[in-house]
């Protein structure tokens, strides 16, 4: 729930910020682009530290070596959220996150169903999970489509 409030307040904040005569020397896309960034480099965090542990017991079991998939998809994360902050590259990245964060939606199911703990708090119910995913490959699409047009 973390990553979907930062990514909206953040997103708000960068908005309304700009509504109220603060110059910034951006708009939208970039206010959007920031906000996914500042998301991803959230998630990225919680592959290395105390929640490390609960992300590797979220990797569904037929996948194998989760501790080095944690790994990779931290980096993998954080590159993206840099690719999001270099205009020439955002597209790509963008289009790059819409598809690793399908390809790590079967562990946010397999947290759900097992009721895994995240942090010591239950996982998130897989509607509202499926419901969040919506939002943040609707956004990273945003992303492509908006710097390949």
């Amino acid at each position: 729930m973390a990553p979907f409030i930062l990514l909206l307040m953040s997103f708000l904040l960068l908005n309304i910020l700009g509504r109220l005569g603060i110059p910034l020397p951006f708009g939208w896309w970039t206010a959007l682009r920031i906000s996914l960034a500042a998301m991803f480099l959230l998630t990225a965090s919680a592959h290395w530290g105390r929640r490390r542990a609960d992300l590797i017991r979220m990797i569904p079991p037929q996948f194998p070596r989760p501790h080095l998939l944690v790994s990779i998809t931290g980096v993998l994360e954080i590159l993206g959220a840099v690719g999001l902050l270099i205009p020439r590259i955002a597209p790509f990245a963008g289009l790059s996150l819409s598809l690793f964060l399908l390809a790590v939606f079967p562990a946010n199911v397999h947290a759900a169903r097992e009721r895994l703990a995240i942090a010591g708090r239950p996982a998130t119910r897989l509607i509202a999970r499926t419901a969040m995913q919506v939002v943040f490959v609707t956004a990273t699409v945003a992303i492509f489509i908006a710097g390949v047009r």
